[in-house]
């Protein structure tokens, strides 16, 4: 399973492509992509919002599903995922939907 991660071009906040191929804030809200069809549109559409000047870094992150949550495969996508690591009240993190991403 796999979701696409960017980073939004007009304040370099980490987002996630979600349905509807529109970036959403949270990673709870983005598309799983359970096949390789699926995760080959979903790495098409995050490259057409690079090429449109949307978002920088695309990159498709390998996930699991662990109790409902998305949850990234490696370290450095949860740490993305829960904003970043400079204090708890600062950022994603101190979004209530952040909360137990990282």
């Amino acid at each position: 399973m796999k979701i696409v991660a960017a980073n939004r071009l007009t304040d370099g906040e980490t987002v996630w492509l979600g349905a509807g191929e529109r970036w959403v804030d949270t990673i709870d809200a983005a598309h799983v992509a359970k096949d390789a069809e699926d995760e080959a549109r979903i790495a098409a559409a995050g490259n057409a919002a690079l090429s449109a000047n949307i978002v920088v870094d695309v990159t498709l992150v390998d996930v699991e599903i662990v109790e409902g949550r998305i949850l990234p495969k490696r370290l450095r996508e949860r740490i993305r995922a829960g904003g970043p690591s400079i204090h708890p009240e600062i950022g994603k993190q101190a979004r209530n939907a952040a909360l137990n991403a990282a």
